[in-house]
């Protein structure tokens, strides 16, 4: 293959119209819920992410997998629950069973918030979607992520 070959071509417009779809989605997100709630993308997700884990002995996500959830570093995942945190949003806690382990866990403050903020991010999620099928190189996409029932997992 060439660098001018069709198949790259093609794969990197379907990049290209990926990525355009994805910060769409994402700056009109962001918007809503800073206006709203005080809250950006990332802070909802983690928020979010963290309040559907389950109490229990080894049912709390390891930060690797909170981090990979919410699409960043490990670094700037735990920046961001020290932001949190500070907030009185999340709280952190050593594992009982192992003390290097630390858990953190969504306070009452923070699941008042998140289900405040929740109809927020569904609406513009659904706003952002609806104006991107208008776009004839977005609609393709946007048929695909509306097509999508099941949450789509992370592996472990």
């Amino acid at each position: 293959m060439t660098a001018t070959d069709p198949a790259l071509t093609a794969l990197a417009q379907g990049w290209c119209a990926l990525s355009l779809l994805h910060g769409k989605i994402e700056a009109h997100i962001e918007r809503a819920l800073q206006a709203h709630h005080d809250l950006s993308v990332r802070e909802y997700s983690l928020l979010d992410v963290l309040s559907r884990q389950h109490e229990g002995d080894g049912e709390h996500l390891q930060m690797k997998q909170v981090a990979d959830a919410v699409v960043l570093s490990q670094s700037a995942t735990t920046r961001l629950v020290t932001r949190l945190e500070d907030r009185g949003l999340l709280e952190r806690y050593l594992c009982p069973t192992d003390r290097r382990g630390i858990y953190t866990n969504v306070t009452d403050a923070g699941l008042e918030l998140l289900a405040e903020a929740r109809p927020t991010n569904d609406a513009a999620l659904r706003e952002a979607l609806d104006e991107a099928a208008r776009n004839p190189e977005l609609a393709p996409l946007v048929r695909v992520v509306e097509s999508l029932k099941a949450p789509v997992t992370l592996p472990a």
